[in-house]
């Protein structure tokens, strides 16, 4: 352990994991990776099939049934592994200086925070051109540095310059703003290594680093005084003298986009690998509005936005490994790992060969979305929510109190802006049995993987066979990764999706599948996957949706893949065009319930056995079905006009906002009624044009109503209806 790693052990938990893959058909092999800040001599490792993560003791408990006939116990040595957050380029071959007087550093920077360390904007040979701990653009050589006045103004355009002369130590600093109206020079002197005038010991081979430096010049060495904001057309230019510079190298941030590569036109091609994914396809300095979309004019999108506390994969080595067996059963697995009294959990799933089908039912599981929502730290959160999870003996840990571990796509970065990359490939707290997501709630307080397992042990507790898909596989295969299943579940709340796997959904439905959407707020986002690793997620929050954070105009089409980013309605495909339903309302985590509405004779077998008038008034998810977020039908956005609506929700609480999307004005909607008159949750039936079915009841916590009285409930009862339906 280096001490800059020792240092960093009080930012991290004892014990941690994660895998490379969430997903796995038998066949395949998982890798998993481990961390441990003790000195344990072992560590062991187990796996049980989940059944429920729920760890409030008024529901089912965490249930998990041992999976030892799969995986018998395994020990290992643990180690530390370190993480190493920050953006930058790296251009990792070692070059030397030319044998010449004259080295000038430059580009156009827009400057995003200001902090009490340097930023570097620019490293080689010895020399860093950046933004010292004041703010103002600086030269540094070795132990010096020379600095100009003033500070820098944050999220403005300036082009920095810095030139050095090795055998005399002149520095020369300009400061040139956008227009070129306004600037600043500044002259120094810098005498290297103490000496009494700058020699060419000064001037090092060395790797060039942009938007970081290195302690020193050796490759292993730590890379430190990560740059926050964008950074366009960097540029080194080399000569006898100030007044004879020529291009050394210059990188173009236009040029391949979609890649990590960063190119270098200069005639030394001295090509840059991107580290901890930095933003790309972001607006630069000469850009004016005329174009938004950078496939369009990519000259306009020079620039990329880099943050010290990137990071999307922890690149730890892997500690062992697994093989699916051939005759291994689908369904949701825990990889659980134990060091001293620490202790970890790993979620994966194991689908069915590809094709081949075990069971008629299918369970698709959302793990983009997992990922996307991976490590959200709630900006409520705080520390007296930990009693709960000692009470309940749930998960410990919370991203709020560990933020170097890398944050959800609903945090900000540490400048302001906003995360808009995200990978399973680190330790998700929030993907873990136990984990509570509202530690102050009245209920069980659970979202995603925790809140999904209700539905998870309903189906255990009636006996249902089912097969797991994840949205990993029908991205990359199509509606041929379920076209063999008589009947889809979603689970709780499928919001993030690509092309492909939306696309997949449609053409299931379409070819006569019986989908069931059992969730809220579904289908909502337009995501991308990265070409040259697929399991980085980006997400563009552009004009319109409920947003953690606003992308910046002219940034709303996604580098990954070029597509329009933000809701999938303002992509012209509204979530009720699949479903019936699309999101209207959010409130805080409570629930309502449905009220029955008067429906065709021919569609009551949905209601068979069901008196009541009143549905769900009850759940381990705020305490009613139809609550938090609320999905309805809306024929102008797509429902279709044979689609039923069964029930609808009522007496939700003045926390509940209609999305901003349906809003015209203070006073007006989109659809055309009073807001609170679209504040509610339907649940909707419709039949498709090849014998296949949809079912959708518009609520996120719906399945938390499932285990109510033992899962013997009315929410329970329609819900077996509908399926036994489908699988007739």
């Amino acid at each position: 352990m280096t001490p800059q790693d020792a240092t960093k052990i009080d930012r991290e938990v004892p014990l941690a994991c994660y895998a490379n893959r969430l997903s796995v058909r038998p066949g395949d092999t998982i890798e998993f990776k481990v961390s441990c800040t003790s000195n344990a001599p072992q560590a062991s490792a187990s796996l049980s099939r989940s059944i429920c993560a729920d760890p409030n003791p008024a529901g089912p408990g965490v249930i998990e049934k041992p999976a030892d006939r799969w995986f018998p116990h395994h020990h290992f040595t643990p180690v530390h592994q370190p993480f190493h957050p920050g953006s930058y380029a790296l251009c990792a071959t070692t070059i030397a200086p030319p044998e010449l007087n004259c080295i000038e550093l430059s580009a156009h920077i827009w400057p995003t925070r200001h902090k009490d360390t340097e930023q570097t904007i620019i490293s080689w040979a010895g020399l860093s051109l950046c933004v010292d701990k004041n703010g103002r653009a600086a030269l540094r050589c070795e132990d010096q540095i020379v600095s100009s006045e003033p500070e820098l103004e944050l999220r403005h355009w300036v082009r920095l310059s810095a030139t050095f002369n090795k055998d005399t130590g002149d520095v020369s600093i300009s400061v040139l703003t956008k227009d070129g109206s306004e600037g600043n020079s500044t002259t120094g002197i810098i005498s290297p290594s103490g000496s009494a005038s700058a020699t060419t010991t000064a001037v090092k081979p060395s790797a060039v680093i942009i938007a970081a430096s290195q302690s020193d010049n050796k490759p292993d060495s730590l890379i430190q005084n990560h740059f926050n904001g964008k950074i366009d057309s960097p540029l080194i230019r080399t000569g006898a003298s100030v007044d004879n510079l020529n291009v050394y190298a210059h990188w173009d941030f236009s040029i391949a986009t979609t890649s990590i590569t960063v190119h270098d036109t200069g005639p030394n091609a001295l090509h840059a690998q991107l580290i901890n994914y930095p933003a790309r396809a972001m607006t630069g300095h000469n850009w004016n509005g005329t174009e938004m979309c950078w496939r369009h004019a990519p000259e306009h999108y020079g620039a990329i936005h880099f943050h010290d506390d990137d990071i999307v994969d922890f690149n730890w080595a892997t500690d062992f490994s697994f093989t699916v067996p051939d005759n291994m059963p689908s369904g949701i697995y825990v990889m659980h790992v134990t060091a001293d009294d620490h202790h970890d959990a790993q979620p994966f799933y194991v689908c069915a060969p590809a094709g081949k089908p075990s069971n008629r039912l299918c369970v698709l599981i959302p793990v983009f979305t997992y990922a996307v929502y991976g490590n959200h730290a709630r900006p409520d959160w705080a520390p007296e929510w930990k009693q709960r999870n000692e009470q309940w003996h749930a998960y410990p840990w919370n991203p709020a109190e560990y933020p170097a571990y890398g944050q959800s796509t609903y945090n900000d970065h540490t400048d302001g802006s906003g995360i808009c990359h995200a990978s399973h490939h680190r330790p998700l707290f929030n993907l873990r049995p136990g984990y509570i997501t509202f530690g102050n709630s009245n209920c069980s307080g659970l979202r995603h993987f925790q809140a999904d397992s209700h539905l998870i042990a309903w189906l255990d507790a009636h006996n249902i066979e089912f097969d797991v898909i994840t949205d990993r596989e029908l991205h990359n295969e199509g509606v041929a990764a379920v076209s063999g299943y008589d009947a889809l579940l979603t689970t709780s709340h499928p919001e993030y999706h690509t092309p492909e796997s939306l696309n997949a959904l449609s053409d299931y439905r379409d070819q006569g599948g019986h989908l069931h959407y059992l969730g809220g707020n579904g289908f909502y986002w337009r995501v991308a996957l990265h070409e040259e690793n697929p399991d980085t997620i980006e997400i563009r929050r552009a004009e319109d949706g409920i947003r953690a954070w606003a992308a910046e105009p002219g940034e709303y089409y996604q580098a990954f893949d070029g597509g329009y980013g933000g809701l999938w309605r303002r992509n012209g495909r509204p979530p009720q065009a699949l479903c019936g339903v699309g999101f209207s309302a959010q409130g805080q985590f409570n629930g309502s319930y449905y009220r029955r509405r008067t429906i065709p004779a021919d569609l009551e077998w949905i209601f068979a056995g069901i008196d009541d008038e009143i549905i769900g008034n009850f759940g381990l998810c705020g305490n009613g079905a139809a609550g938090f977020e609320l999905d309805r039908a809306d024929k102008m956005l797509g429902t279709p006009a044979n689609a039923t609506v069964l029930a609808s929700s009522e007496n939700h609480g003045d926390d509940f906002m209609l999305v901003p999307e349906e809003m015209l004005t203070h006073l007006t909607t989109l659809p055309g009624p009073p807001a609170n008159d679209l504040i509610h949750a339907d649940i909707v039936w419709f039949e498709t044009a090849n014998g296949g079915s949809v079912f959708s009841v518009g609520s996120i916590t719906f399945c938390g109503s499932l285990p109510h009285n033992n899962f013997d409930n009315n929410v329970s009862t329609m819900l077996l209806n509908v399926l036994r339906k489908a699988l007739e």
